[in-house]
């Protein structure tokens, strides 16, 4: 985020030509796919008519969730650690309350205004979805890049279609548990090297789950958010954006303002 600043946030602008807003995320309901014990309940709760003349009714709703990860899902730099120490080295028990984290809360992101730029894997393979189970390297980043004649630039939004979000509403056992593609150890390495602000894709972690070393757990998460301070981007709506060839646009993230939480649910856009 120390990247994001006027000079990115006006270059952005400068690729609204269209004014086309894309929406990059999915509808919180209770068909969406969950990972282990997370729960998305929202209950109608109905008001009472008041009593002056204009008859003015009005209604609520109560929801219960882990608001910081569920639907598309924004991770922030208290999601993850490696043992018991995030990112810039801050220790678990010096920030750790009942009540949210004293440092790293997704509340201090504010407002992401940058260039987006969509990397299509699932093109470049020249299929709907790339099968299960594969790793996205490199050379694939690189190639898909070539192809759509893109360049990345410190400060991007980079995100990257699979297509594995066909699946979402569906199939949510397998796009959950069917073990999809995403980036490896070495792309998050180069993908790192070019400074973004954050990696995003459509699937539920953004690397390869389970990872092909059983040995390692998610490793991704701790490449970008613990060691390089890079945020993920989960569980994104990316079919629109992909079946338009729109590879570069200006992104706009807000995440929900929530003291000390480790991360946000969000609705992205992408404007072109």
């Amino acid at each position: 985020m120390n990247l994001v600043k006027p000079p990115v946030v006006q270059n952005a602008a400068r690729l609204i030509k269209l004014g086309e807003v894309i929406e990059l995320g999915h509808v919180l309901n209770n068909n969406m796919p969950m990972s282990s014990t997370r729960q998305y309940n929202l209950h109608t709760k109905r008001t009472f008519m008041n009593p002056q003349s204009n008859e003015r009714g009005s209604n609520e709703e109560l929801v219960t969730s882990e608001m910081g990860q569920v639907g598309t899902q924004f991770d922030g730099f208290a999601h993850q650690m490696h043992r018991d120490l995030f990112y810039n080295c801050f220790k678990l028990d010096e920030l750790a309350t009942r009540s949210g984290f004293t440092r790293l809360g997704v509340e201090k992101i504010g407002g992401i205004f940058t260039r987006g730029v969509l990397i299509d894997v699932a093109a470049l393979k020249g299929v709907d979805m790339i099968q299960g189970g594969y790793e996205v390297t490199v050379a694939d980043l690189e190639d898909a890049l070539k192809r759509q004649g893109t360049k990345l630039q410190p400060g991007d939004a980079v995100i990257i279609h699979t297509g594995w979000g066909k699946l979402w509403g569906k199939d949510n056992k397998r796009y959950q548990d069917g073990g999809h593609a995403g980036i490896g150890v070495d792309a998050a390495l180069w993908l790192a090297k070019q400074d973004p602000v954050l990696l995003g894709a459509d699937n539920a972690t953004v690397e390869i789950s389970p990872n092909p070393d059983k040995q390692l757990s998610l490793p991704v998460h701790q490449i970008a958010l613990v060691v390089n301070g890079i945020h993920l981007l989960e569980n994104m709506k990316l079919d629109e954006l992909a079946a338009k060839q729109v590879y570069e646009f200006a992104f706009v993230l807000q995440p929900l303002k929530m003291q000390g939480a480790t991360g946000s649910t969000v609705a992205p856009m992408a404007v072109r």
